[in-house]
């Protein structure tokens, strides 16, 4: 019984958390092609700590906008939701702020749950990553080995050529290397211009033609990422890149006793994880808010590492009900 109990209190958390991620998303959404990163980002960090209110949690932000006098809400120790169990929470209320202000692809509300101490506490600053889906042998790339031979390795797990690979790379001049050893190895590559979650995203669904993500971006975003693969047994590596001595110092204050540290998946996201992401424009694994003149639809994905399981959220919001609070 008690087992039970657990299982449908996942279950009703889990999709409490699309309806979050639905008020970031559906927030944003009113910015998208208008130029104005800035107020689709605060439009969706402001829906997605409101929504937060009705979630039956006692949530810490571990991962968020920045230091309290940095960001006013979903701040790195903001306490969130209406209490419950201790939870760690990761969010990034709008992946792809430019993407939204120029209506460009995959931009999205992201966030991870983790029981209180099982997510990576990253500084903002740069990481190094690798990573790939599920379905492949423990180790099949490493940070640490050469483009050509984890292209190798992994066209090998996969039964197929490296011709027959796709890696995903941010179109960024300090990739050029990593761009050039991909092509000279003869795997085909699909740059984009922002977003690194929704590109380790793509390795978990065949669908989307991606099967490899390379190259630096956001170390918060690398922690989410962790948690979407934690939940199909993907791969991630990752290690922090210090652009001076104050960010390697602030590493060490948040807890990373060796900032040289290669982390895996299990380093940045253990134990029990749920994940949840909703499009704000349309990409390969999520269509964004398709709006109408009565209301919005939203199209969002929620993973549970303990299950496995993977549900695609389609939801209809309708605007004119009477108990329909705009975002």
């Amino acid at each position: 019984m008690k087992h039970d109990v657990e299982q449908k209190t996942d279950r009703n958390l889990a999709l409490e958390l699309v309806r979050v991620t639905e008020a970031a998303a559906l927030a944003a959404s009113r910015w998208m092609g208008l130029g104005k990163k800035n107020e689709a980002d605060g439009a969706a960090v402001e829906a997605m700590r409101r929504a937060f209110d009705s979630v039956a949690i006692d949530g810490t932000v571990v991962i968020g906008e920045g230091e309290m006098d940095e960001a006013p809400m979903l701040y790195i120790g903001e306490k969130v939701g209406m209490g419950g169990p201790a939870m760690d929470i990761a969010v990034d209320p709008l992946e792809g702020t430019t993407l939204t202000a120029k209506g460009g692809p995959s931009a999205l509300a992201v966030l991870a749950l983790a029981e209180r101490g099982n997510f990576l506490h990253a500084p903002d600053v740069y990481m190094d990553k690798i990573a790939v889906g599920g379905g492949l042998p423990r180790g099949v790339v490493d940070l640490d080995a050469g483009v050509t031979e984890n292209l190798r390795n992994l066209a090998r797990a996969k039964k197929c050529e490296i011709s027959d690979l796709t890696a995903c790379i941010l179109d960024r001049d300090r990739h050029k290397e990593m761009i050039a050893k991909c092509r000279e190895a003869g795997a085909r590559i699909v740059l984009i211009s922002d977003g690194d979650v929704a590109g380790v995203m793509a390795t978990t669904q065949p669908e989307t033609g991606i099967d490899i993500y390379m190259g630096w971006g956001g170390a918060p975003e690398g922690v989410l990422a962790a948690a979407a693969l934690r939940c199909v047994d993907g791969q991630i590596q990752g290690r922090l890149i210090y652009e001076d001595d104050t960010q390697r110092a602030r590493a060490i204050e948040m807890g990373i006793t060796d900032p040289d540290r290669k982390f895996d998946i299990f380093d940045m996201a253990k134990g029990d994880v749920m994940f949840a992401a909703t499009g704000v424009t349309s990409g390969p694994m999520l269509k964004g808010i398709r709006r109408s003149p009565t209301g919005a639809t939203t199209h969002s994905i929620v993973m549970r590492s303990k299950s496995g399981t993977i549900r695609f959220v389609e939801a209809f919001h309708n605007f004119t009900t009477k108990t329909w609070t705009p975002h």
